[in-house]
């Protein structure tokens, strides 16, 4: 079992940054492949990033390529979102994955989910 707490969301203005973080328990963080994803008002949840056990691999959407990085540090259980360059269709609920395989999580189909945090960026 993994339990996933978010942090780090807020209002910020188009153009600024915020810094995503997402706590994993248990001991078996690093066997984790990790996901962000996002869902604003009456949109379908869409893949933002993905990282591997080792942190080596990483995956993003085109929409985000660019401005934001995905890292992990698995003596800490936690992996992060820098966003950069914000823009207003970035305003979402963030949500983490976690799953044993990178191609469930790619698939939207991650064993644990996070409850998400609000970004809201104002323009």
């Amino acid at each position: 079992q993994v339990q996933l707490v978010e942090s780090g969301g807020g209002l910020v203005q188009a153009g600024g940054s915020l810094r995503l973080s997402c706590a994993a328990s248990g001991r078996t963080f690093s066997r984790y492949c990790m996901g962000w994803f996002r869902q604003a008002p009456e949109k379908e949840r869409e893949f933002v990033a993905a990282i591997d056990w080792s942190g080596v691999m990483t995956y993003y959407a085109d929409s985000v390529k660019g401005r934001f990085t995905i890292s992990r540090d698995n003596a800490k259980n936690t992996v992060y979102l820098q966003m950069n360059s914000l823009k207003p269709e970035d305003t979402a609920v963030y949500y983490c994955a976690a799953d044993p395989s990178l191609s469930r999580t790619l698939q939207y189909q991650s064993d644990y989910w996070g409850q998400g945090t609000q970004v809201t960026v104002s323009s």
